[in-house]
């Protein structure tokens, strides 16, 4: 999650994580980054200092004051790299004294950035690359292959980003408006036809002699989950 109050910033840094292979989100202030940590339970947050509502150290106290029991083994640690700035020394300690990964300074390389990113993740078990499992399905991310059963499974660009979401949120139910924005990355004003297509188009690709893996919740929408014992 993408946290910045200049719309130049914020869209430059979504543009260059996705692609680099992120699935992004954003928020312009504090308040907007704290519900998005509550609703969408990123992997790590870019966190800019200076918001309108709230400096950027503050976000990060009510951030780890609020999802410290979360679930998932994880704790409330949602790792977090400042980027901004404020690049005194002072600033640089308070933001890692309170919990903050990394601390990145504006102006900014991208590709530095992206690799803090990559290590932060690596460090904290989040790693966009890690190899993605549920029953004998498997997701390589990095070598963006997929498999059943140790068989092979061919995807187009946009339903191998579509198992990935459904992967990383396996066992949780997720809508169609939130695939869209996760997936499509913009808006197709209320069509959610879509979604089920390309759902038909995986579960005709990967439920072929399988149990079944994709499941609707009608009204909701989808969750990928392994048989139930």
């Amino acid at each position: 999650m993408v946290v910045d109050d200049e719309p130049t910033v914020r869209e430059l840094l979504c543009a260059a994580l996705r692609h680099a292979g992120f699935t992004v989100t954003a928020a312009a202030t504090g308040g907007e980054a704290l519900e998005g940590a509550r609703t969408a339970s990123p992997d790590l947050v870019l966190l800019d200092v200076m918001l309108p509502d709230m400096d950027g150290f503050e976000v990060i106290r009510r951030l780890r004051e609020a999802y410290a029991p979360a679930a998932g083994g994880r704790g409330g640690h949602i790792p977090v790299v400042f980027l901004t700035a404020r690049d005194t020394t002072r600033d640089k300690i308070d933001g890692l004294h309170l919990g903050g990964d990394d601390y990145v300074t504006k102006p900014f390389d991208l590709q530095e950035l992206i690799a803090r990113i990559q290590a932060v993740l690596r460090r904290t078990g989040g790693d966009p690359a890690a190899l993605l499992r549920v029953a004998d399905l498997e997701l390589d991310p990095e070598g963006r292959q997929a498999t059943r059963a140790g068989v092979p499974v061919r995807l187009s660009p946009t339903e191998f980003r579509l198992l990935r979401h459904l992967m990383v949120n396996a066992g949780r139910t997720v809508s169609k408006a939130q695939i869209l924005d996760r997936v499509w990355e913009y808006d197709f004003s209320g069509d959610t036809g879509i979604v089920d297509t390309y759902i038909s188009y995986l579960r005709r690709k990967l439920d072929n002699g399988g149990p079944k893996l994709i499941h609707t919740v009608h009204g909701v929408g989808y969750v990928l989950r392994g048989p139930r014992t």
